[in-house]
């Protein structure tokens, strides 16, 4: 028998050869150049082998595979970048192979003369799941833990090893468009209600089920293969046709405003694919995915929504040679809306939380927020009943601060009042131990004045939620001037723990994400002010790439809570600190027509009742005289509202606030949604160039304002020709974990 690293080949009485992925390397298995190798070898055997009749693919691990290496990928279009100056012709030719690598090994597996079935026992993504189309049957285990997709659409690339060709040829086309052109998870019924999956069967049972098709006498061909083959949703030109494609096309534009090129090319891929054989559709596939390679969405999206949030998720900023916690408590002070959410996704973790309030009563209704919470995902049939007696199990109401006592880590979310948050501060601290690290969830506060409070204040730290806590899935920790290292690793290891994204922050005024986001909606109200219609407002916003509109956002946030930021910074900063029209304008909104946003049904949206959708509300037409659309120009309004964030997040890097390119860029996409094709706010300029940049700022400063001034890190970097990935190289120690 043949030796593999990451295969092992048993072959059974029947004839029947288990093919087992198991790397001992990793904690799941992924798709590298030698585990295609292997596999490339292992099918020559199978197909070679007159004793053997089929063969049943499957992991040795909880989950089946997360598909291709992407860091893969990335030294991939290093060696074409390096090529391309030399040859561009050679490196354009050595790139199209490559990608055609997986492609092609599952075409070989899929013609190889002998059945294969594919027994998914857990997670299978990407390449795995294209793999796992390429066999001729596919068995899926009745698991919570079996999810399917093909979601390279998320970070800028497409399947592109025969996945728009074998899923368009399985299951109707306006589900195989849906789910490629979203990146759709699929339970295994749902996948088997697609037609995408033979069999489900029970994980005890996976392996005896997909050795049961090949002796039931499964063909080792598949159905494109044979002469008569029909398409699930009939020709591509036909009635049916007609009424698919021409809406496919305008509804994918007014999803991704043409932001997507990955997006695009998935619809041209299964259009142009279905129209011929499918070895051609397998060529048109793997040409239009090197032209996919080599655009800078893709390498942006690649880098920040891949490798820099892999890498992130798995603490690079976590200081070295502090022992990892394991975390037996946790407190969680203030059982409001914040607090709530925080000790639901504590328990959900699996840790005991303390959820501590002013009276028993209120920490009780703070348990019920989690209440909800859970019973809502078991409607969904996303949670058991048994789910939510443990969840809630783990949280304890209380009103006394001995239960503090036992806490490895105690989460302040109490009122955003410097007073409060001081004496939550001092009665905890004279009740937990020593070694407790104290956090505070503040998000204007600076923690280095609230650390004031603290007689340990190495061990204080921020830790920044967003709301609403179960859902946004990036956390900021904050470090004041007498952190210690201690304290930023707990706060590290618990935001993993909770599995959320860490970014590490230095102390400011609105740390990084909030002053990147009031220099967003600011630039609305100002935009208001000009005259320009909420409507292009908020349109232009959508169509730069940003998931909600500025105005929409100040809702969901709280118009009041806008009004109290301005008033704070006035008090804090002074009068000039704030720009009088647009105080004027949200005091308006808030004191004039008690407009508070979403949360009592009227901003500058109004809220109607269910199911009725949001609309702008008509008033704001009448606070101001309003512009012309015609004389409006749309792409500068995308450019204005763009710029002006990035432009925040290089007065951030220069005044050392974020140190890592990767958490701003990350931070920016993960908090609110900056445009994600650009790779975040960041890689927004370098995509641009820090020259071109700063003279687009330049303009816009002329024309608008003082917020568009290019800070002279940028117009430094525009002299010297330097990226944020350059001149903030986090890897410039030959440390992932040490940034710059």
């Amino acid at each position: 028998m043949a030796d593999y690293k990451n295969f092992t080949v048993d072959i059974d009485a029947d004839g029947i050869a288990l093919v087992t992925w198991d790397m001992p390397d990793r904690s799941m298995n992924v798709f590298t150049e030698e585990v295609m190798n292997e596999l490339d070898t292992i099918i020559d055997r199978v197909s070679g082998d007159g004793a053997i009749k089929g063969a049943v693919f499957t992991s040795g691990k909880e989950t089946f595979s997360g598909g291709a290496d992407l860091t893969m990928l990335q030294k991939m279009l290093t060696l074409f970048a390096k090529e391309k100056k030399k040859d561009p012709e050679a490196a354009a030719k050595l790139l199209f192979d490559n990608a055609g690598r997986m492609s092609w090994l599952w075409r070989k597996l899929e013609t190889s003369g002998k059945p294969w079935v594919s027994a998914i026992n857990g997670t299978c993504m990407g390449g795995a799941f294209e793999l796992a189309l390429a066999c001729h049957g596919r068995v899926a285990a009745n698991s919570d833990k079996v999810k399917m997709a093909l979601p390279e659409v998320k970070v800028g690339i497409f399947p592109g090893a025969g996945g728009t060709q074998r899923v368009t040829r399985l299951t109707d086309p306006q589900s195989a468009l849906q789910m490629l052109t979203s990146g759709q998870t699929l339970t295994p019924q749902k996948a088997k209600g697609m037609g995408l999956i033979s069999e489900i069967a029970e994980p005890s049972e996976l392996i005896e089920k997909a050795k049961g098709l090949i002796k039931g006498g499964l063909k080792g061909v598949q159905p494109w293969d044979e002469k008569g083959f029909k398409l699930p949703g009939g020709p591509v030109y036909s009635a049916a046709g007609a009424n698919l494609w021409p809406p496919a096309v305008a509804i994918l534009r007014r999803e991704t405003f043409g932001n997507y090129p990955a997006a695009t090319a998935i619809l041209k891929c299964a259009y142009e694919g279905l129209l011929v054989p499918f070895e051609t559709g397998l060529r048109i596939e793997q040409r239009y995915f090197t032209e996919i390679m080599q655009t800078r969405e893709a390498a942006a999206m690649i880098r920040s929504l891949f490798v820099s949030l892999q890498e992130l998720n798995k603490g690079a900023r976590r200081p070295e040679g502090v022992p990892e916690t394991q975390f037996k408590k946790i407190g969680v002070l203030g059982a409001g809306f914040m607090g709530a959410g925080i000790a639901y996704v504590t328990a959900k973790a699996g840790i005991p939380v303390v959820l501590l309030d002013r009276d028993t009563e209120a920490a009780n209704k703070g348990r019920d927020h989690s209440d909800k919470l859970i019973s809502d995902q078991i409607k969904k049939g996303r949670a058991k009943a048994e789910d939510k007696d443990k969840l809630l199990s783990l949280i304890t109401p209380t009103a006394d601060y001995a239960d503090l006592n036992d806490c490895d880590l105690v989460i302040e979310a109490v009122f955003e009042d410097s007073e409060v948050k001081k004496g939550a501060t001092e009665k905890s601290e004279a009740v937990i131990k020593p070694a407790a690290i104290f956090a505070s969830n503040t998000s204007t506060i600076p923690i280095s004045s609230l650390a004031q409070n603290s007689k340990r204040p190495k061990n204080f730290i921020g830790i920044h939620f967003f709301s609403p806590v179960d859902k946004m899935m990036l956390v900021e920790i904050i470090l004041g001037k007498k952190t210690g290292e201690k304290a930023l690793a707990v706060a590290i290891d618990y935001v993993r723990a909770i599995k959320k994204t860490p970014i590490v922050v230095n102390d400011t005024r609105g740390f990084y994400v909030n002053r990147c986001v009031l220099r967003y909606m600011s630039e609305a109200y100002k935009m208001l002010i000009e005259g320009i219609p909420a409507a292009m407002i908020e349109n232009a916003a959508k169509m730069a790439g940003m998931p909600v509109g500025p105005l929409a956002l100040t809702d969901e946030t709280a118009v009041d809570l806008a009004q109290k930021i301005m008033k704070q910074t006035i008090r804090d900063l002074g009068d000039k600190a704030v720009d009088p029209k647009q105080m004027e304008l949200i005091n308006t909104l808030v004191d004039t027509h008690g407009r508070f946003g979403r949360k009592n049904g009227k901003g500058f949206y109004d809220y109607p009742a269910k199911p009725a959708k949001k609309k702008l509300w008509p008033g704001l037409k009448d606070l101001y005289p309003q512009r012309d659309p015609d004389t409006v120009d749309v792409e500068e309004i995308k450019q204005r509202l763009l710029a002006v964030i990035a432009l925040e997040a290089v007065r951030v890097m220069e005044e050392g606030i974020v140190t890592d390119p990767r958490e701003a860029d990350v931070g920016s996409i993960l908090a609110f949604g900056f445009a994600p094709y650009t790779g975040g706010a960041l890689s927004y300029i370098d995509g641009i160039g820090a020259k071109k940049f700063a003279k687009i700022a330049k303009h816009l400063q002329k024309k608008y304002g003082v917020e568009f001034k290019a800070p002279k890190l940028l117009l430094d970097m525009a002299e010297t020709g330097e990226t944020f990935y350059q001149r903030f190289d986090p890897y410039a120690k030959g440390d992932a974990k040490k940034a710059a």
